[in-house]
């Protein structure tokens, strides 16, 4: 979408002549302050916080001194490449490399400043001037003199009402995603726990093979596949995948993808990155931190791909991860969780017809979702 702007009443100004860096300060033993924001509270690209601590909710170092209130603009300084900017609805305390940002209202509309730091023209800016390598940070006085061109006032209120009004539609379509997901995952949960439907369970040892197909240094170096690595376990993600040789290909490419595979994380299993694959017709090659699943009878595996989200499995998981930067269970461990089943080919079919409804609804949702946030970034790039 492209909008025509006549920029040529703009004024050229400083990041500093719009906003104000606040630097109040809380005494954490003696306030009535609840909450505090983390880094990892914040998004990127969101100018909501969606998360939030306690201060009864864990240890906090002596770096958490800085004090917002509702309203104001919270900017990660470290690895200002992430673009976490967003506006605060609650008061509360956060770390001291985190900016708290005021706008100069008699300058500039507080509603425009968000936007502004979310340009790629302001990241590029802050990229720039970072400081250190391995955690790179911006100082307040090289963020401040950052150059742009500013509308005049009334222009600004309607840009600001433009910009908001597209959060707005995005904003609804996050609320009918959640609503959608939770939908999913009540439905699938209740249709498992309800006894009355007559299932039947099995260990998955007993109905299906895992691992059983994989490459081997005899397999040809010309041999060309799609490579599936922990990061790309998602439908929306296999179009994306580049094709490599084998012999230029990472030693963990060694699970072989068959029809109606299930691919599940081992690594992190906690994430439930897991998918099925109905035809495998690119010649799709699963990483070992992986577990591929072929049934080897007549349970449809649709049925059985969707019992991977369940609370029972995250209980299973839950109960036999080892490790703690990578959490991972093991093929062996899989073997032993038990599946449901069921000889009535109508039950199964519905179900399968329902999830496969839900799941094109969400894909259909996530798709405008997607378009929505690339329109209101451009329109925040051709602003700014």
């Amino acid at each position: 979408m492209e909008i025509n702007i006549d920029k040529s009443n703009w004024s050229k100004v400083n990041f500093g002549d719009v906003a104000i860096q606040m630097k109040g300060t809380v005494d954490r033993d003696n306030t009535d302050l609840r909450y505090y924001v983390k880094g990892e509270h914040m998004n990127s690209e969101d100018v909501h916080i969606r998360e939030f601590g306690e201060l009864t909710d864990e240890y906090l170092g002596p770096a958490f001194i800085r004090y917002f209130k509702e309203g104001d603009i919270l900017y990660g300084s470290r690895r200002t490449y992430l673009k976490k900017v967003a506006v605060a609805h609650f008061e509360g305390i956060t770390s001291n490399t985190t900016f708290v940002i005021n706008a100069k209202e008699n300058v500039i509309d507080k509603r425009l400043l968000p936007f502004l730091m979310l340009s790629d023209k302001f990241t590029e800016h802050s990229i720039m001037h970072s400081k250190g390598s391995v955690n790179p940070y911006i100082n307040w006085k090289d963020l401040a003199n950052y150059e742009f061109l500013l509308p005049p006032k009334e222009q600004q209120a309607e840009l600001a009402e433009l910009l908001w009004a597209m959060d707005a539609v995005i904003e609804k379509d996050l609320e009918v995603l959640k609503r959608l997901e939770d939908y999913m995952k009540l439905y699938i949960e209740d249709f498992f726990i309800d006894t009355n439907r007559g299932l039947n369970k099995i260990r998955l040892s007993e109905i299906a093979d895992i691992n059983k197909f994989s490459l081997t240094n005899k397999t040809s170096k010309d041999y060309e596949f799609s490579y599936i690595d922990l990061s790309s376990i998602q439908p929306r993600k296999l179009n994306e995948l580049d094709r490599i040789k084998f012999e230029n290909s990472p030693s963990r490419a060694r699970r072989i993808i068959k029809d109606k595979s299930i691919i599940i994380s081992t690594v992190r299993p906690y994430q439930l990155c897991n998918i099925y694959i109905e035809k495998n017709d690119q010649d799709y090659i699963a990483s070992t931190g992986t577990a591929v699943i072929n049934l080897k009878n007549e349970i449809n595996p649709k049925f059985l791909f969707e019992q991977f989200f369940t609370n029972r499995y995250v209980k299973f998981i839950e109960d036999r991860m080892t490790g703690t930067n990578y959490p991972a269970i093991t093929a062996k461990d899989l073997e032993d969780f038990e599946i449901y089943f069921s000889i009535d080919e109508n039950l199964v079919e519905n179900f399968i017809t329902k999830t496969e409804q839900l799941n094109t609804s969400k894909i259909q949702l996530e798709s405008k979702l997607k378009s929505s946030k690339a329109l209101q970034k451009a329109l925040i790039n051709q602003i700014f």
